[in-house]
């Protein structure tokens, strides 16, 4: 039965104002050469992608928080936008890239985002998306995996946050800010963490995305929520015995992260060839809230998007 002319309820939040896809360590290797021996990099990432299209989600951006290629080679880099540009251009979605230990900063510069600047300079962006502004931040350290952030990165950081954006900032980094659940991984974590915790705090930065970790998580820190997204290759199991770590080739995911103008909220999407149980689509959804009288309300500060080329931040800055 359909709901009473006059009977209407407007759902708590309305549509989101951004929609980001984030995707993290994908470990790409040359010639194919497979991690463990076993994992085709590669093909895990085009599984990801391949669930993602057939979503027929539209996001806003694709946003890599770095271990892109595994060695830093130059040919895994070129394998990388082999396989992600063309369902970026499909999707007609920005790709924004972030530096992760495994990486190298020159051949980054050269495959993926040629800024002019030093060869070995750190890698910080900011982009603009429809009023979220997005800023990266290279938490590498050439020669190790631990991570850290020179003075002179956060006086920028600190000199770009000076100015809010209408709809908040996403920083991006490799290293998440967050406590290590594995104690091995304390030796590779964000070191000296209270320096960028005091550029932070009082600032409009919203959410912090990160990597590094190979399993999802989230905590705050400075106040802020922090999002680490899963590895699309390999994944750390943490059912491991206590003091353990343990790779295993499963769990891989990536994150749906929908900006509201409230909160943002993270939601981690399994890459898996799971059968359905049952199966509602758009159609039938719409009927079916119509006849609930439930009516979800448009952004109100959305503005209209604008196509972007899929690998060229609208602003770099080192």
């Amino acid at each position: 039965m359909s709901n009473p002319i006059g009977n209407i309820r407007i759902a708590e939040y309305g549509r989101p104002s951004h929609r980001l896809v984030h995707l993290s360590d994908t470990h790409l290797r040359a010639d194919g050469d497979r991690l463990y021996g076993t994992i085709d990099a590669g093909d895990r990432l085009a599984r990801a992608l391949a669930q993602l299209e057939a979503s027929d989600a539209r996001p806003d951006a694709l946003i890599f928080t770095g271990d892109l290629a595994d060695y830093g080679q130059a040919a895994a880099y070129d394998d990388l936008r082999a396989i992600v540009e063309p369902v970026a251009a499909r999707l007609e979605a920005p790709v924004i890239w972030a530096m992760g230990n495994h990486d190298d900063r020159a051949t980054f510069r050269a495959r993926l985002s040629d800024d002019g600047a030093a060869a070995t300079a750190p890698v910080d962006t900011v982009h603009e998306i429809d009023g979220l502004r997005v800023i990266v931040l290279d938490t590498t350290v050439p020669g190790h995996h631990h991570g850290e952030l020179r003075d002179e990165q956060l006086e920028w950081l600190a000199l770009e946050l000076v100015v809010p954006a209408p709809h908040g900032t996403v920083l991006v980094m490799h290293h998440p800010p967050v406590p290590c659940v594995l104690d091995l991984a304390v030796t590779v974590e964000l070191r000296a963490q209270p320096r960028l915790a005091h550029v932070l705090r009082g600032s409009d930065v919203r959410t912090i995305l990160a990597g590094h970790l190979h399993y999802s998580t989230s905590a705050s820190f400075a106040g802020i929520p922090v999002s680490v997204a899963s590895a699309t290759c390999y994944t750390q199991d943490l059912g491991v015995p206590a003091g353990g770590t343990r790779p295993w080739d499963a769990a891989q995911s990536f994150n749906l992260v929908h900006v509201y103008d409230e909160t943002i909220v993270h939601s981690v999407v399994p890459v898996a060839e799971s059968p359905a149980l049952a199966y509602v689509d758009a159609t039938e959804t719409e009927r079916r809230l119509a006849d609930a009288g439930v009516v979800i309300p448009e952004s109100a500060h959305r503005e209209p998007r604008e196509a972007q080329p899929p690998t060229m931040p609208l602003r770099l800055v080192r």
